[in-house]
């Protein structure tokens, strides 16, 4: 069964549950995380509370990552059992770990550690976070007493250059008979120190055999997994027995996974956090309802700027998302039945500015029916989306998580971004749909079933 919060609609000042229902542990210093504690009074959903199982699973991690994690004694003796060159296995060792390398976009990043995470708490392991530059000062450190940041002097060297072609993958070992994943073969003494996971888009037949469970029993018994990826794999876990049982009494509510994880995980840095705050008060406080309108453009799927716009209307209007116009004849829903004289902020987030302009002159144009003020606002537009840069990927985590204090969101299928405002903010999107062959789609959107991420590579 779904257990509810009653905690779904705070103000930015008024009383929230500081802690998610437990999620968060308590006792971190406030000031070197401003967002840990104070995100929750943003937040205008907060559907699912966390199972009594997780809250477990979640403080036995919290003590496992005291115990092994960097600058401790387990993790020194792990590190130089891994230098050594010498296949020490989980047998040998207490603490093992799974080493995340950041890939691809910030969203796509923000799944994938999600995802990891998720796997460290199934398999017992520790996770650990490759610190790149640009992915330093976004987050605060999510565990009590203890850092995720693997340390510079790790020995596997420029684990940058790690592909689906590395001699280390599992699938490669496979192939060149390395590793076996028959369980009578190998032994704890058998597997290598440790092994590279290659998960991301381009993964070969081979390196889906992640994806399967005996290969999982082989894989436990590797001290060191360095893990790459770029997308959600949560819903892959679900399709192994190995997972399913503990999956299950972890979320009662399947839809509930990247919504819990996302909270307990993700603290927006205080440089971030103070954009975001800052940016919050001057022009979304004061509305009494914010709308989110996410809006990506693939290249691979670009019409024009303004049949994009017309489909963004278009779904508006089919959704009732944005606040109708006067003279509109699309509308037929009474103003006052569609509670629109309340004052609204649309928050649009995009690389472009031109769907903002358009929008602002609708609104400057003509009134909102039943009367309510409309403003609309755009933190930023950079025009393309950079990897590798800090200062891009702090700007795109404050509109990730403005997008989420949303009442009501519109975001763009498929996008990763879309998918972690969604999940932060706890509420089911309307989602514009993709188009094909360059085309407007005849459907201009359609509401999410569920306020988890799509999973976009199937295993098999």
């Amino acid at each position: 069964g779904e257990r509810m919060l009653n905690v779904s609609r705070p103000s930015a000042t008024s009383g929230a549950d500081e802690l998610f229902g437990g999620l968060l542990a308590p006792g971190f210093d406030r000031r070197t995380c401003l967002s840990r504690y104070q995100s929750p009074h943003y937040y205008k959903h907060s559907p699912y509370a966390p199972s009594p199982h997780l809250l477990q699973k979640l403080r036995d991690y919290e003590a496992r990552h005291r115990k092994c994690g960097p600058g401790t004694p387990l993790y020194a003796k792990s590190v130089d059992h891994l230098r050594s060159g010498s296949s020490s296995s989980t047998e040998d060792d207490e603490c093992n770990y799974v080493v995340w390398i950041p890939y691809n976009g910030l969203g796509n990043r923000m799944l994938s550690l999600l995802s990891t995470f998720l796997y460290a708490l199934l398999t017992g392991r520790v996770l650990l976070v490759q610190s790149t530059d640009d992915f330093t000062d976004l987050f605060c450190e999510p565990f009590p007493g203890g850092t995720w940041a693997l340390p510079p002097d790790f020995p596997v060297a420029d684990m940058s250059r790690l592909g689906a072609r590395s001699n280390e993958s599992y699938g490669n070992l496979l192939d060149d008979k390395k590793i076996s994943n028959d369980l009578a073969k190998a032994t704890a003494q058998s597997v290598p120190p440790y092994v590279y996971l290659h998960l991301a888009h381009d993964l070969r037949r081979s390196d889906r055999r992640f994806y399967c469970n005996d290969d999982q029993l082989v894989l436990a018994k590797v001290n060191w997994l360095l893990l790459q990826n770029d997308f959600y794999f949560v819903p892959a876990l679900y399709d192994m027995a190995e997972f399913e049982g503990e999956l299950r009494r972890l979320f009662p509510a399947m839809e509930s996974v990247a919504h819990l994880l996302g909270r307990y995980l993700f603290h927006p840095s205080n440089s971030v956090w103070g954009m975001i705050t800052r940016y919050y008060h001057s022009y979304l406080a004061q509305a009494e309802e914010r709308i989110g309108v996410q809006i990506r453009m693939f290249s691979w799927a670009s019409i024009p700027v303004d049949d994009m716009y017309d489909q963004i209307m278009a779904c508006s209007r089919q959704e009732h998302i944005l606040p109708d116009v006067d003279g509109d004849e699309a509308n037929t829903t009474s103003a006052a039945a569609n509670g629109s004289s309340k004052s609204k902020a649309i928050l649009i987030a995009s690389l472009r500015a031109e769907y903002y302009e358009r929008i602002k002159s609708t609104y400057y144009e003509h009134a909102a029916e039943g009367g309510g003020g409309v403003g609309v606002f755009q933190p930023s537009h950079e025009e393309k989306q950079t990897m590798g840069q800090r200062s891009h990927n702090q700007k795109a985590l404050a509109e990730i998580y403005l997008l989420s204090f949303s009442d009501v969101l519109l975001t763009t299928g498929i996008s990763t971004f879309g998918y972690m405002s969604s999940s932060l903010a706890g509420l089911r999107p309307t989602m514009l749909m993709i188009a094909k062959d360059h085309k407007v789609p005849e459907t201009p959107c359609v509401r999410a079933m569920s306020m988890e991420p799509c999973f976009h590579m199937t295993p098999d």
